[in-house]
């Protein structure tokens, strides 16, 4: 690979992804850096490192460092390592499952011990799941509360789905470099998905079992 002023990001941002495990944190960085999404719930121990370059409006290049932080981290000893330095902090929970939520005060404050005096990151209140909207258990109400008293940017994503995933990750870089998005750059980046139903014959259901699963090469760091 070239060495050119061309393929040098003009910045780079660490964003660390916390919160409960099972909220949905992995799913949400894989589904934004590779577009994948695991069927499977998988607990991270330590951490997961994913790595996306984005341009935003003016041509800035950015390359966003996504941390994936395991929810048994908090308290942990490794969790300062993983924080420091961040520039922004993502508070994942499940829209479905309310204690997900109230321990985001436990996420929040762990991020203020390790930064001390020092100026906060961007902090980002995101509510995940809510292709599971008939299940929420989370109010809305309660949600921006959350967000509005301690300064936090808000957003409802659907990892599963890819329902404004991309959005939100464009709209955190964006706040954070001081960068405006116009309305057209947010409806480039905003998914809407359909669900298509799909009439197969049994013959065409039988073929279709049948065929080989293609697999999409990805590589990520993990730390334990």
């Amino acid at each position: 690979m070239s060495d050119s002023e061309e393929e040098t990001p003009d910045k780079q941002l660490k964003i660390v992804i916390m919160g409960d495990g099972a909220s949905g944190k992995t799913s949400l960085a894989s589904r934004y850096s590779q577009e994948q999404f695991g069927k499977q719930y998988k607990q991270t121990i330590g951490l997961d490192f994913f790595l996306k370059r984005i341009v935003l409006p003016g041509n800035v290049n950015v390359a966003l460092q996504v941390w994936d932080i395991g929810g048994q981290t908090l308290g942990g000893a490794m969790l300062e390592n993983y924080v420091y330095g961040c520039h922004g902090a993502l508070l994942v929970y499940d829209i479905t499952n309310h204690n997900s939520f109230d321990n985001l005060e436990d996420w929040y404050g762990s991020i203020k011990k390790v930064i001390g005096s020092q100026r906060m990151p961007h902090i980002a209140l995101v509510g995940n799941k809510i292709d599971l909207e008939h299940m929420r258990t989370v109010k809305m109400e309660k949600h921006q509360k959350f967000a509005q008293e301690r300064g936090m940017s808000s957003h409802f994503v659907s990892a599963k789905t890819g329902d404004s995933v991309s959005i939100c990750f464009q709209k955190i870089a964006a706040e954070i470099l001081g960068i405006k998005l116009t309305k057209p750059d947010i409806e480039q980046h905003h998914r809407v998905v359909k669900a298509e139903i799909v009439n197969y014959s049994k013959q065409e259901e039988s073929a279709a079992r049948h065929l080989p699963q293609t697999q999409t090469k990805s590589s990520f760091c993990s730390l334990q």
